[in-house]
């Protein structure tokens, strides 16, 4: 009897114990969850929170811009590069070869430059002979006419003959002729000069052109060598050494650290309307648990992203389910490029923007 009295005593006593227990630590869950659901209630009374947002940076592809043979690859995958580094050498033998080609044609026509000059120097020496000898034959033919007046007036008062008189004209018309000749000798050697002077324009012109080739040769031999546009981290390798790529070909991909980097925060449609452009956002990235950044609305989409998918909803087929849309809102991660080096595209994130109130 006695010992049945103890066993009882025992149980209820264990039993008082697990009540005190639980009811300690429902008390406590109950207290937390309370605790919880102040902060949720105040959190979401004071911010706009969402949790499908993702970091963003600029990606953009190295594209080869001319055809030709890899010869060298200077990088690696997921290498960090400078600006001006070397990324890539193409195979240029062809191309240096038209480089030199289109300077040796460059070199054939300055020195034909100098081939026209000579000639419009002794045109223009000739044409000086010319007007001696012009001015050599108008004496001549002045003289003629002269002579020609006295024995003229001889003739018509009979003091000389008719063949005299001949004599005398027929030097007159050779020495018109010759004025005549000289004075076209002349004119042809100045129609020599002008021509000349249009062959030196036409061939300043030519110059000009194979200058323009010979600099389009220096560019296509320039795009041989592929640099780094900017400060970056390469991504995945994709070609290899002696591999035959063409222009316009992707060869590889590089991340921007320079532009720095930003969130896309797609929020409900209803959760936008505090929102402006500049306001200050606080963000927590999934990757580094503990870590707050800060952020600046750069802007708010003029869509919903469905307006921007490749197939967009169409209410008008019937199939019509009403739900919450999102509105993408860009984001610009504050802190210098150091400070968020870290941070790599794709990496999910919880943005909470203070709600404004008027």
């Amino acid at each position: 009897m006695n010992n049945k009295t103890n066993t009882d005593t025992s149980t209820n006593r264990t039993d008082r114990i697990i009540s005190r227990v639980t009811t300690i630590v429902a008390s406590i869950v109950v207290i937390f969850l309370a605790i919880w659901g102040i902060k949720t209630l105040i959190r979401q009374s004071r911010f706009e929170e969402t949790n499908d947002a993702q970091v963003d940076e600029y990606i953009n592809p190295v594209v080869a811009k001319v055809t030709g043979y890899v010869e060298e690859i200077r990088y690696e995958e997921n290498q960090d590069v400078k600006k001006g580094d070397t990324l890539v050498v193409i195979d240029n033998s062809e191309y240096a070869a038209a480089q030199q080609e289109s300077e040796a044609a460059l070199a054939n026509a300055r020195a034909q430059i100098a081939v026209i000059e000579s000639s419009v120097r002794t045109s223009d020496q000739g044409s000086k002979v010319y007007q001696s000898q012009i001015a050599a034959a108008k004496a001549k033919l002045v003289n003629q006419e002269q002579e020609y007046d006295r024995y003229k007036k001889l003739y018509d008062v009979e003091s000389a003959t008719k063949q005299q008189l001949d004599r005398v004209t027929a030097a007159l018309d050779v020495a018109r002729s010759d004025y005549k000749t000289a004075q076209n000798a002349y004119d042809a050697s100045l129609s020599k000069i002008e021509d000349a002077k249009v062959q030196l324009k036409a061939l300043n012109a030519e110059i000009q052109r194979r200058e323009a080739v010979v600099k389009r040769n220096d560019l296509t031999v320039s795009y041989t060598v592929i640099l780094a546009p900017y400060d970056g981290k390469m991504g995945r390798r994709t070609i290899q050494p002696k591999q035959l790529v063409q222009a316009g070909q992707t060869l590889a991909f590089i991340v921007d650290r320079a532009s720095g980097k930003w969130v896309v925060a797609n929020f409900k449609e209803t959760q936008i309307r505090h929102m402006k452009v500049g306001e200050s956002t606080d963000i927590a990235i999934d990757a580094f648990p503990g870590r707050k950044f800060t952020g600046t609305i750069e802007s708010l989409s003029g869509a919903t992203g469905s307006r921007f998918s490749l197939l967009p909803p169409d209410n008008a087929t019937g199939n019509f389910v009403k739900i919450a849309q999102r509105i993408p809102v860009r984001i610009r991660v504050n802190g210098n490029p150091e400070e968020l080096k870290e941070l790599s595209a794709g990496m999910s994130a919880v943005v909470l923007v203070k709600k404004e109130r008027n």
